[in-house]
């Protein structure tokens, strides 16, 4: 079952049992609690879980900003998600801003999302930061955005201005569509405004990232050094133009071909694609192995990465998240990464789960829970610091993140 068809059914089955409102409340929604439990805040699982890393280097590579637009931030969604007569939309809608405690909060949403955020990351250790994504419009094949199959905008000054007003926290992801005409030229504005990386959603955005029209942008990328953090694979939660091939993990080689360092977000762990090496006789394989396939050819070494975020969601095969903690030669090209705010998203991951898989230890189920209730990003850290399968484990360096964004330009 993938994201979105997740996300909607469990908000409808809540709401339509008896007293479904409440059912929902207590099963559903992210109480959204302040302050760590004194219990909770020195348990040794937490204590563990920061061992061997220097947190200032610990940067979470994959935080999505949200809003409705209100007090200047220039958030746009689309009119679909505010409406009740299209459900999976508006519940998304919902679960989003209750993961980010900001729907409670009239007049004030993108204030309170950003206020949530900054307190989370106050709680992790000092020195911790979050990359905090723009989020571009979709364009069509001319590079004329078209506002009317974008599922929402986040404008690259929201991001930057956020990053600038709280540097001990945040740093900041432009989103740029590379057919546009002025594309090169607002890249080259957001380096210098201290972007630290670019961010797509081909599929919904409206990029095939295999097209001749990405080559000036992809020239730009590699010559300001920039890395390109991109999702591959299914992806049902933004809709938009509506391409789903343009999520092909193999339709990536022209960026890495080019010079470009990629980033594949979420390893590409949901869903399939098109085997598009085998030609005519091509079928559909999980988009993982297609991942897997890129990261095994060896003229991508060096720029082709993988973030592990959402990794852990229920919606994903416990055997690729097997894979990812197996595979340690694959561990110092992947970085840590949450999400943000799917981790407050209560029905998404289940510590019990891993648990049951073996991945978990027992005993930190409970903790965990506690915990995300909480601090969704501490939480999201904790669970995959603990993750293990046999003796593996995530390397310390997948989540010591901040060199991979340290440029040097040619």
């Amino acid at each position: 079952m993938n994201r979105r068809r997740f996300l909607a059914g469990a908000a409808s089955l809540a709401l339509a049992t008896t007293g479904g409102q409440a059912v929902a409340r207590r099963t559903l929604w992210n109480p959204c609690r302040a302050a760590l439990p004194p219990a909770i805040a020195d348990h040794d699982l937490i204590h563990s879980a920061w061992e061997g890393l220097d947190p200032a280097q610990v940067w979470d590579c994959h935080a999505h900003l949200a809003g409705l637009g209100e007090g200047g931030s220039g958030i746009t969604i689309n009119p679909r998600m505010l409406s009740p007569l299209h459900p999976a939309e508006y519940f998304q809608r919902l679960f989003y801003l209750n993961a980010g405690c900001a729907h409670e909060a009239p007049g004030e949403v993108d204030q309170s999302y950003v206020e949530r955020l900054h307190n989370l990351a106050d709680g992790m250790r000092t020195g911790f930061k979050l990359v905090l994504f723009a989020f571009e419009r979709t364009h069509d094949s001319t590079g004329r955005p078209r506002p009317d199959l974008t599922a929402f905008h986040v404008p690259d000054d929201y991001a930057r201005n956020l990053a600038r007003a709280h540097p001990a926290f945040f740093e900041w992801a432009c989103s740029i569509h590379p057919w546009r005409e002025d594309g090169v030229e607002a890249l080259e504005a957001a380096v210098r405004d201290g972007a630290r990386a670019v961010k797509w959603l081909p599929p919904a955005m409206g990029i095939d990232p295999a097209s001749p029209q990405c080559d000036r942008f992809y020239a730009a990328l590699a010559r300001l050094d920039l890395p390109l953090i991109t999702h591959a694979g299914e992806e049902k939660a933004v809709q938009g133009a509506g391409r789903p091939e343009w999520g092909n993990p193999l339709r990536l080689r022209r960026a890495l071909d080019h010079g470009v360092r990629v980033v594949v977000a979420h390893c590409a762990s949901l869903g399939q694609d098109l085997d598009e090496d085998r030609g005519r006789a091509a079928r559909k394989v999980s988009s993982f192995s297609l991942f897997s396939r890129l990261m095994t050819e060896g003229r991508h070494e060096g720029r082709l990465f993988g973030d592990i975020s959402a990794i852990t969601l229920r919606n994903r095969e416990i055997s690729t998240l097997r894979t990812l903690i197996q595979r340690e030669d694959w561990h110092p090209r992947l970085l840590f990464g949450t999400d943000y705010p799917l981790p407050g998203v209560l029905p998404l991951i289940s510590p019990r789960q891993l648990v049951r898989e073996g991945l978990l230890a027992p005993t930190a189920a409970p903790v965990l829970e506690t915990l995300r209730e909480h601090n969704p990003l501490l939480f999201d850290f904790v669970l995959k610091r603990h993750l293990r399968t046999g003796p593996a484990r995530f390397a310390d360096r997948v989540f010591e993140t901040r060199p991979f964004f340290e440029r040097t330009p040619a």
